[in-house]
């Protein structure tokens, strides 16, 4: 238990038996009347995100999140498979839970897995990643000065919007939360 001046972002409460992250928060002082918090919380499972405020003071249930750094292996054609790097244990997550994050993992990258009393909640991956452009359509000389943009697949498989200078066999860094490219990198 821990009460609303507690929270902190990324925090997983339990409210009404389901799990929600604290996306952010922010304490408000009126002049008149009691403090009170007000918080964007993001549902665990489903992704929702709901505005909720609470009396400052008030006691909420703190959920326990294990956040372990592990290791992607493979697709075993309908799991991901990850493995713990100092237990050498092996957990399968299904890719209702993965979701996008599926997008940017290559095999033995390593990403945080978070559990909550031995159920997968959700991947964590760095911000951006490093991936190589496996097919684009060639560029063409004087291309850098345009703000135009071309599909580019990776070498996931996931399709990108990337500039008309980058080519094929590029490596390039890209943004985990939304898709975008951010640059070139260096050789």
């Amino acid at each position: 238990m821990a009460t609303t001046n507690d929270l902190k972002n990324g925090m997983v409460l339990n409210i009404d038996g389901q799990l929600w992250s604290v996306v952010e928060f922010q304490h408000v002082k009126p002049g008149k009347g009691p403090a009170f918090v007000r918080t964007k919380l993001r549902n665990v499972e489903s992704g929702k995100n709901v505005d909720k405020t609470f009396n400052a003071g008030t006691k909420v249930e703190t959920a326990t999140v294990d956040r372990r750094t592990m290791q992607y292996l493979y697709n075993d054609g309908t799991n991901y498979v990850f493995m713990d790097t100092g237990t050498y244990e092996q957990t399968e997550v299904g890719p209702d839970v993965v979701g996008s994050a599926a997008n940017f993992m290559l095999e033995n990258q390593e990403a945080i897995v978070a559990t909550n009393e031995g159920r997968v909640l959700f991947i964590e991956l760095p911000a951006s990643v490093e991936l190589e452009i496996t097919f684009t359509e060639p560029g063409l000389a004087g291309d850098s000065a345009t703000g135009r943009t071309k599909p580019a697949t990776l070498e996931t498989g996931h399709e990108i919007q990337v500039p008309l200078f980058i080519n094929q066999g590029e490596k390039v860094k890209v943004d985990t939360r939304d898709s975008s490219y951010l640059g070139r990198v260096k050789g």
